[in-house]
């Protein structure tokens, strides 16, 4: 039962870590007006780290997040295990942090649903019974 928590405690601390990773680039690399106005210059002059920030804005123009978030998402509801329920969570997080609100709303809320039921030990108990019903074969 140790384990089970340690795996579980360790599939949120993921979802946390890249909640903060995405966080620390929108408001870090992306929010800033100087920063945008420095790139803005290009050429020999432009920072280093300008070539990550339009890589960064780009993907929210063109809504890579949200695609990686319900690719995600679609992954989760297929696998039903802990690590493709920590993605969406994780990618549905990063999306919201970097724009692509609804896309990333949903795989968030059904990542962490996932997550939250993959680490269930009544659910965990029994996995031959899932998706199964009791069928009567002739009336």
């Amino acid at each position: 039962m140790r384990g089970q928590r340690g795996r579980a405690a360790f599939a949120w601390i993921v979802v946390l870590l890249v909640g903060a990773i995405a966080a620390a680039l929108r408001y870090g690399l992306v929010e800033p007006p100087g920063l945008g106005d420095r790139c803005a210059v290009g050429g020999p002059g432009a920072p280093a780290w300008c070539g990550l920030r339009d890589l960064v804005v780009q993907g929210f123009l063109h809504d890579v997040y949200g695609a990686a978030a319900l690719f995600a998402t679609a992954l989760a509801l297929l696998y039903r295990r802990r690590w493709s329920a920590a993605l969406a969570a994780s990618l549905g997080l990063l999306a919201i942090e970097l724009y692509c609100y609804q896309s990333g709303a949903l795989a968030l809320l059904v990542g962490a649903l996932l997550l939250v039921r993959v680490n269930d030990p009544a659910w965990a108990a029994e996995p031959a019974r899932r998706g199964q019903q009791d069928v009567q074969s002739e009336p």
